[in-house]
């Protein structure tokens, strides 16, 4: 009997890590949790697919979405034209990050992006980034990190959709959304094939979409905590993992 198509495969970007004095890679439980919730089959990325000629590639030829998760990390400002260090770097996620975006541009894969994964997302496409938005005209967008995780991620403040947005129509709404904020960089230019999906009151952009792509969504916060209880959170993930499912029979097609 042959095996049922029914859940696609989502590959999930990890984060590198010290865990007593080993190297490691890790993700979150909540986005791989996220994704099995909304009915997709979650794979972890690991950067040394990078480092051998046709391995990312034979990888992502089995996958039919892209998640590029949030993280502790920064992504080092030369990327975007900056010059100074980053004191939280991950060199090696900047390096399979761009070339997974590049890869699922070029063959139309549906993408998901969240908080550092925006970030990815837009500095592959010719952004760049506000490295510290502790300063006005914005206000604050970080964590406080002496809270407990549930008040961390605490609704923080609302959003504004652009009208007829990829966002807009998936939320089947355009009425202004609550979203958490743990971030300290932003988004300062989102680069030319990048259309700004939401705003928050200081005019910080917190979501983009890549034109000309079926499904390629960023958002800054985090709809992967507790999506069930998260206003627009399940139909995030509800609708990148559909636009997966689409992704996968077109590839039957072929």
């Amino acid at each position: 009997m042959g095996i049922i198509f029914d859940k696609p495969l989502i590959g999930v970007v990890m984060c590198q890590k010290e865990l007593g004095g080993h190297p490691t890679q890790t993700v979150h439980n909540k986005y791989i949790d996220a994704v099995v919730q909304a009915g997709g089959v979650p794979l972890a990325l690991p950067h040394s697919l990078t480092n051998v000629p046709h391995l990312l590639e034979n990888a992502m030829a089995v996958l039919d979405g892209l998640l590029l998760t949030g993280s502790p990390s920064n992504i080092e400002p030369w990327h975007y034209g900056e010059a100074g260090e980053e004191l939280h770097a991950d060199p090696g996620r900047d390096r399979l990050a761009f070339q997974l975006i590049t890869w699922a541009t070029s063959h139309k894969m549906p993408m998901f992006g969240i908080c550092r994964g925006l970030q990815e997302l837009v500095v592959a496409n010719g952004g760049a980034l506000w490295r510290e938005l502790s300063e006005p005209p914005f206000q604050r967008h970080h964590e406080d990190e002496s809270l407990t995780l549930a008040q961390q991620y605490a609704s923080a403040h609302q959003v504004t959709l652009e009208p007829d947005g990829m966002l807009a129509t998936l939320l089947d709404s355009s009425s202004p959304l609550t979203v958490n904020s743990l971030h300290h960089q932003g988004v300062r230019e989102p680069g030319p094939q990048l259309r700004v999906e939401a705003r928050a009151p200081d005019g910080l952009i917190e979501a983009v979409s890549l034109r000309h792509h079926p499904f390629a969504l960023a958002v800054q916060w985090h709809p992967e905590w507790q999506p069930e209880r998260t206003a627009g959170s399940q139909a995030l993930f509800s609708g990148f993992i559909q636009a997966a499912r689409r992704y996968h029979r077109g590839k039957e097609d072929e």
